[in-house]
């Protein structure tokens, strides 16, 4: 049983898809077949449960879990110990944010972490930052960079990074949208909504649907919120999207901003860990980067 063949499990049992696994693992289907097949026969058990139609763990396979992210971690505690003993951090640190954030918040950082600590290699990943929480709870990042959540778990960690107002934008190009955004009293009731689908944005945006007493025309939902900026430049509706996104846009001067009598809160980003892992070495020179 070796550190590989635990990872490879831990990541399957995360994405119960063995394709998704071989490609983002970078091994082919056929050694990550085997590779499952060897925990199996030196456990004595199924592991997973598998068709033509779906991946599922078993009750032995949810145990062995457990026991996979316990050893990962203290596999890297032992080679942090090592480590220490001359006097580097040294490790891997796998990172979590999203696109945006990645132009706007994680340059200066990185930077700063990689002058103090070369030794660190750095996997980075960007997705939806809606997952970051469940990312982290999971164990499958050491840090990411997320909205505070309306209700933040007790077992994670959360490190102010900024405060982010939330922005309605319209699109600049002269069109139907346009023409209704430059009436004398915007008709709000009649412009075309594009909005998050789900997240601390989209939460927002109806509190303010409310405030502003009106039902919303929601033309489009979207996941993504560089998406979004590009469907309100492209002339399609308008959106309500963070002022850090607007700003790092390759767009940008193809939107304008839309006043309106109600403000939308804004919402706080930062930095998650889980709060038993903060003594962690790597995680524990990422967050005093911030300080």
């Amino acid at each position: 049983m070796d550190i590989r063949s635990l990872r490879l499990f831990l990541h399957l049992s995360q994405t119960l898809h063995f394709a998704k696994t071989a490609q983002q693992m970078h091994v082919s289907a056929s050694t990550l077949s085997r590779c499952i097949q060897r925990l199996e026969d030196q456990v004595g058990q199924p592991l997973l449960l598998r068709d033509n139609r779906r991946v599922k763990l078993t009750s032995a396979g949810v145990e062995f879990l457990n026991f996979a992210r316990q050893t990962l971690e203290n596999w890297q505690s032992l080679k942090q110990k090592i480590a220490d003993s001359s006097g580097f951090v040294t490790g891997e640190l796998k990172l979590f944010c999203s696109v945006t954030a990645v132009y706007s918040h994680l340059p200066g950082i990185l930077e700063r972490f990689r002058q103090d600590y070369p030794k660190i290699e750095i996997q980075l990943t960007t997705g939806d930052p809606s997952q970051a929480v469940d990312l982290i709870q999971r164990n499958q990042v050491d840090i990411a960079v997320s909205a505070h959540p309306d209700v933040l778990p007790e077992a994670v960690h959360f490190s102010s990074l900024d405060e982010i107002p939330l922005l309605i934008i319209g699109p600049a190009l002269p069109g139907a949208v346009s023409k209704l955004i430059n009436e004398p009293q915007t008709p709000w009731e009649k412009l075309p909504f594009i909005l998050p689908d789900h997240g601390p944005a989209r939460r927002r945006a109806d509190a303010w649907f409310k405030e502003m007493e009106f039902q919303p025309n929601i033309y489009a939902k979207v996941s993504g919120h560089e998406a979004l900026v590009s469907m309100v430049a492209l002339g399609c509706g308008v959106g309500i999207t963070p002022s850090v996104v607007v700003e790092n846009s390759p767009v940008k001067d193809r939107v304008v901003t839309i006043n309106s009598r109600a403000t939308i809160e804004p919402f706080t980003i930062g930095i998650v860990a889980q709060k038993r892992r903060l003594n962690d070495p790597i995680i524990a020179a990422f967050l005093s980067i911030l300080d």
